[in-house]
């Protein structure tokens, strides 16, 4: 069913809470185990039917669990009584599918218990992912290496994790396509499915990737119950609880030379970039997003163009202070993001040599850096070819200040 473009998609979640929890251990399962003064499932629950997009919650549970349930989760009017799962995830998602039917959802959010962390904003991005592709799943970028274990635990080939994304929930799909998927697995004796995206690629459907985030774990295994290990998480994260975005946006003029200089790296060009310092665009607007982020100034307050020493100079030393000035806040950078503006030079056969540079001038994992590249469709000075623009974000996390009102 394609929702209406006259109002917003009436959207579902469905939340998948029957399994057994036996990799956590203990003496229930892992979904109504205490998570800082309540269940799991209460804090994952919580996410969805406090948001303001979506209509109507279900939960599916195991058999037997029907006291648990009720002694975690309090009533709301978008929740739904609980459905009961079968053996599989596959299966039970089907029963919360059959669940929704009578609820005119358009999109269909299907998200894991044991995800408690989810965020608004990941909930929006799911919605608007399915809205526009049908069926889409978060990823985040894998940053550990991974091996293929051989016979005996004997490390064997080593993937490329550049190729590699770590899946989330919740996972978004158009309701109606999703529970033909299934329906056609059921037909077929297919079964095993560890997660909707797959099941929907079986069935000859496409499956987009949208940003998922860091946070959003999967409390699987007994050490991440551990009531200090949770404690000292939960105290990390409040430390830096004042999260903060700064914006940045510089331009340059081309002028005499054979190369430019963006995000610190040299790329061949007809002509070069004229302004303060090396011209380097991109670690410019990065530098001001990171200040702005802090509220201190920007470029020129730190780094004036009329001062003679910064003739010539490595731009990257003026992000590098930016970040320092971040760090000797007790703070620490979240994620950089960039978007330089012009018809040429092209830069995606330079974009990753770009990250690695400014995640090691940042000194964050080069997962924390994003860089695109757009045109003005020969708009303007950029689509003349006169010179080079460049937007940037930073987002930055500092401790709680005297004052601040939590």
């Amino acid at each position: 069913m394609e929702a209406s473009s006259e109002r917003p998609p009436r959207v579902a979640a469905l939340i998948c809470a029957a399994g057994a929890g036996i990799r956590a251990r203990g003496d229930q399962p892992k979904q109504f185990r205490d998570l800082g003064g309540e269940a799991m499932l209460a804090a994952s629950a919580r996410a969805f039917l406090e948001h303001p997009r979506i209509d109507q919650v279900a939960i599916v549970i195991g058999a037997g669990h029907e006291a648990l349930y009720h002694a975690a989760v309090s009533a709301h009017p978008k929740l739904l009584p609980p459905a009961t799962g079968g053996a599989t995830r596959q299966a039970s998602v089907s029963a919360g599918l059959a669940a929704l039917e009578g609820s005119a959802a358009e999109i269909v959010l299907v998200h894991d218990a044991a995800r408690p962390f989810t965020s608004s904003g990941l909930i929006d991005r799911a919605i608007e992912a399915a809205a526009a592709s049908g069926a889409a799943v978060p990823a985040t970028d894998v940053t550990d290496t991974i091996c293929v274990a051989i016979e005996g635990d004997w490390r064997g080939e080593t993937l490329d994790r550049s190729r590699l994304r770590a899946l989330q929930t919740p996972q978004a799909f158009r309701y109606a396509d999703l529970v033909a998927a299934h329906a056609r697995a059921a037909r077929e004796g297919r079964e095993g499915f560890t997660d909707d995206g797959a099941l929907f690629a079986w069935a000859g459907g496409r499956v987009a990737l949208f940003e998922g985030e860091g946070r959003n774990l999967k409390l699987t295994t007994p050490d991440q119950f551990d009531d200090e290990a949770l404690r000292r998480a939960g105290r990390a994260f409040l430390a830096l609880g004042d999260v903060r975005t700064g914006s940045g946006f510089d331009v340059h003029a081309f002028g005499p030379g054979d190369h430019v200089i963006l995000g610190g790296v040299v790329i061949p060009h007809p002509f070069g970039l004229a302004g303060h310092s090396d011209a380097d665009v991109a670690l410019h607007a990065l530098t001001d997003a990171v200040l702005g982020a802090l509220g201190d100034g920007d470029i020129g307050a730190h780094f004036p163009p009329s001062d003679m020493k910064w003739k010539g100079a490595e731009s990257g030393q003026f992000l590098a202070e930016a970040c320092r000035l971040v760090r000797a806040a007790g703070g620490v950078i979240a994620h950089l993001d960039l978007t330089i503006i012009g018809e040429a030079p092209k830069i995606g056969p330079h974009r990753e040599r770009m990250r690695a540079r400014i995640a090691e001038i940042a000194g964050v994992p080069v997962s924390r850096v994003g860089v695109k590249a757009t045109t003005t469709e020969r708009l303007g000075f950029a689509g003349r070819r006169e010179g080079l623009a460049a937007m940037a974000s930073a987002t930055i996390r500092l401790p709680f200040t005297e004052g601040f009102d939590r």
